[in-house]
Parts: C-alpha cells; sequence; structure tokens
C-alpha cells in the first residue's frame, strides 16, 4: 500500500471512531473557552467517577483552543498531557485485574486523532489497533450500536456543551442505563440532564421529576449537588426545606471545593427560599475556608449581587457595593477569558453605587461594546446595555435600537427572547413614537 493509500486508509478509520472528534461538538471560541474554565473548577477530587471524561474534555478543548488561536493559554502539549491523565484516571478508577477495557474506546479515540493532528501517524494508527482489539474483545451488546461506555461518556460530554443537547444527552444515558442498570453515575447524571431539558412541563411532568429525583438521591446519598436540587424541587412544591437546607451545608462545606460539590445550586436555595444574607454568610465561610479558591470568590461575588440588588437600605447597599466591587475585579482577573457576565455585573454595580459615578459603568460598556465578541456574548452584551441606557440614562430610543440588535442575531437565546418580549410590550402599550417602526420591525424579525 502506498503512503498516500496508507493515510485515506487511515482517515477514513478514524472518521469512524467514537469519540469527541467526531462528535459535532460546538467550536466557538466561547463556548470552549467557558468549558475550560468550567472542567478546571470541577478539580479533580470531586467527581472521581468522572475524572476520566473530565481529563478527556480538557484535552479536546486545549487541542481546539491552540488550534483557533497561540494566545489563549491553551497549547497541544497540555491537549496531550490531558488525554494521558484521562488514560490513567480510568484505569485507576475501574480498579480491574485488566488495564485494558471499553471504557478506554473514547480516550483511545482522542489519543488516534490528536496525535494525527499532530503528524505522527504512526502513533495515530497504533491507537487505531488498539481501539479496533479492545471492539474484538469487547463487542457491543448485539441490541446497540456502540459500548454502553461511549453512551455514557458521549451523553456527558454534549450535556456539557449545549442546554439544546440535553435531551440527545438523557436518550444516550438510557441507552447506557439499559445496558448496565447498576451504574449510580450514570442514573444520576441522566436524571441531572432531564431536569433542565424540557422547560414548562405540566404538574403530572412535574411531580414524575420530582420523583426521579427522589429516587436518584436514594440511589446516590452521597451527592450533594444531586440533594441540593431535589430541596429545591420540594420548595417549590410548598414543602418546608429550612433544616434540611442547613445541614446539607455543612455537609457541602466539609467537602473538596469543586463545581460539583453542589454550593451553587445550594446558594440559589438559599436565595429563593431562606434568605440572601445567609447565602452570603454560606459563600463567605465557605472561602474562609479556602481564601484562594477562585470558584468560591465568583460564588461570593453573586451573593453580593443578589444582596444588593435586592436590599432597600441604602447606607447598608453602599458598604457591601464597595465590597462586591472590589471582589468582582478580582474574580474578572481570574477568569480573563470568559469575563464578560461578571464585567456586565461590575458594571451595574458601578451604576448603583454612590461613590461611583455612571462614567466608569459607561467606560467598561464602551471596550465591550468595542470588542470582538460571538453572536451570544454580544446579544447578552446588547441586551444588558438597552436596560442599562432605559433605567439609568432614561434614553428609551438608544435603549430600544439595542434591544433590535439583539433580536437581530439569529441565534436562538434567552437574551433574544427578553429583548424580543420587551419590545413587544413597548409596542402594545403604544406609548412611543418608535411602535410603528418596532411594529414593522417585528413583522419581519425572523423568529
Amino acid at each position: 500500500m502506498s503512503a498516500a493509500q496508507s493515510q485515506t486508509t487511515l482517515r477514513a478509520k478514524l472518521e469512524a471512531l467514537q469519540c469527541h472528534f467526531t462528535w459535532e461538538l460546538d467550536h466557538s471560541r466561547s463556548k470552549l473557552l467557558l468549558l475550560r474554565d468550567n472542567m478546571e473548577d470541577i478539580g479533580t477530587e470531586e467527581g472521581y467517577l468522572w475524572l476520566g471524561h473530565i481529563y478527556n474534555l480538557q484535552g479536546y478543548i486545549h487541542y481546539q483552543l491552540a488550534s483557533q488561536d497561540d494566545t489563549l493559554g491553551s497549547t497541544r502539549d497540555d491537549a496531550l498531557r490531558c488525554l494521558r491523565e484521562a488514560t490513567e484516571a480510568f484505569r485507576q478508577i475501574r480498579n480491574t485485574v485488566s488495564d485494558e477495557g471499553p471504557w478506554l474506546l473514547v480516550n483511545y479515540g482522542n489519543l488516534a486523532w490528536l496525535y494525527h493532528h499532530l503528524g505522527e501517524q504512526v502513533e495515530s494508527q497504533s491507537y487505531v489497533a488498539k481501539i479496533e482489539a479492545l471492539l474484538l474483545k469487547y463487542p457491543s451488546p448485539p441490541q446497540d450500536d456502540l459500548h454502553p461506555d461511549i453512551y455514557a461518556e458521549k451523553a456527558w460530554t454534549v450535556m456539557k456543551f449545549s442546554p439544546d443537547r440535553k435531551l440527545e444527552a438523557t436518550e444516550y444515558f438510557q441507552r447506557a442505563i439499559s445496558m448496565e442498570p447498576d451504574r449510580v453515575e450514570w442514573q444520576t447524571s441522566h436524571v441531572l440532564a432531564l431536569v433542565s431539558a424540557v422547560e414548562n412541563r405540566t404538574p403530572k411532568e412535574e411531580a414524575e421529576m420530582t420523583k426521579k429525583l427522589e429516587d436518584a438521591k436514594e440511589h446516590d446519598p452521597e451527592n450533594s449537588y444531586l440533594a441540593a436540587l431535589y430541596l429545591g424541587r420540594l420548595a417549590k412544591d410548598g414543602k418546608k426545606i429550612e433544616d434540611e437546607a442547613r445541614k446539607l451545608a455543612k455537609r457541602v462545606l466539609e467537602k473538596p471545593v469543586s463545581s460539583y460539590s453542589g454550593i451553587r445550586p445550594l446558594l440559589k436555595l438559599y436565595r429563593m427560599y431562606l434568605t440572601i444574607d445567609e447565602a452570603v454568610d454560606l459563600a463567605g465561610e465557605a472561602l474562609e475556608r479556602h481564601p484562594n479558591e477562585r470558584y468560591l470568590k465568583s460564588c461570593l461575588a453573586t451573593c453580593y449581587k443578589w444582596k444588593i440588588f435586592s436590599d432597600k437600605d441604602s447606607h447598608l447597599r453602599q458598604s457591601m457595593v464597595d465590597r462586591a466591587i472590589g471582589l468582582h475585579k478580582e474574580v474578572i482577573s481570574l477568569y480573563p477569558h470568559t469575563s464578560l457576565p461578571t464585567k456586565l455585573a461590575l458594571a451595574s454595580l458601578y451604576a448603583e453605587s454612590t461613590h461611583h459615578d455612571k462614567a466608569q459603568a459607561d467606560q467598561i460598556y464602551k471596550e465591550l461594546l468595542e470588542s470582538s465578541l460571538e453572536p451570544a456574548e454580544l446579544q447578552m452584551l446588547y441586551n444588558n446595555y438597552a436596560k442599562y441606557l432605559h433605567h439609568h440614562h432614561k434614553d428609551r430610543h438608544n435603549s430600544i435600537i439595542y434591544h433590535m440588535k439583539v433580536a437581530e442575531i439569529p441565534q436562538p437565546s434567552n437574551h433574544r427572547k427578553n429583548s424580543i418580549k420587551i419590545l413587544k410590550k413597548i409596542k402594545d402599550r403604544r406609548m412611543n413614537r418608535m411602535c410603528g417602526e418596532i411594529e414593522d420591525f417585528l413583522a419581519n424579525l425572523q423568529e
């Protein structure tokens, strides 16, 4: 076989693999950067059963970012390191006599693709051969196309990438669970995907979801993230959950710092069903225990923001505004590539402050409006700026213009829905001289 024919054959085999490089994942810069931060915030102690998947996804993200822009802090060496750590993590987690098993199929596929992109075709081919050997030794169950470990990792991965793919993720989890029903971590993640995959459920569907969460919690009693979501469901149903929430908070504080620990959904629970002050205290105590953890600084900054925009005591609020401004600045420096929401929050804090003038908020918006952003980021920016113009500058004309700019970007998002809703409300009130223009705009809008 000639070298050209060999390369064609290798490429065809690579295209047939099941791994991150063949799953049609979102390659947008903003999504990859956000996921890179999310994966780092999970940590390596908590979420042990998903550690191999975490490293696998990190490796893929590092490669894609390194290929797009060498200034983003990711290299192909980072990608290779993470994929090798994934291999080791899978072997340790499985703790079997053999260090080879179907749980390595996706990881080996990623390594085959990475070596191919690095120009190391002999190494790439060796991983393709390993995959072929594994598939011979561990064939997929006859009723399905893929091995359950592949379905589970694909489900976990697409669930991380997009809310729009969570229903797809639930289907993959269901297939994996049907073949290996005793895998508790798959059952838990399946329920977590279901919780956020469907909106506007009927009362019957809501009751069914609460039961699914209850069952999952019984099977996975140490999962505090799941426990926080379950308490949220009970509270939504009118149940008293204050004592249980406080008990859960003590458990969460004892856990290693991780976005998997459940502290963020627990803080939201405190905000909605207990008090914001208790949420601030909880986030503050967590940060006191781990003063250098950026994830906890982000949590506390969010709690300060909640407190400030709900508190009517201006004197109390100003003292907290000053602390919140400092903390938001620090969080921006700790998440330099994914700080747009925090910068927008900082602008709002400046606008609310009595110690600072609106010029500082104006400057933040000026810099953001002149920056290079992707469509979803522009929607977030324009939506926030429209509201800022309306509330703080009483500039209703330009506020409407920026809501139109949001709606013009043909990408589904909550910010787009919100701006369209606001435009419709202005049109229906018939109290603005732009009503006719808004009506024409909405009539021609591609939704």
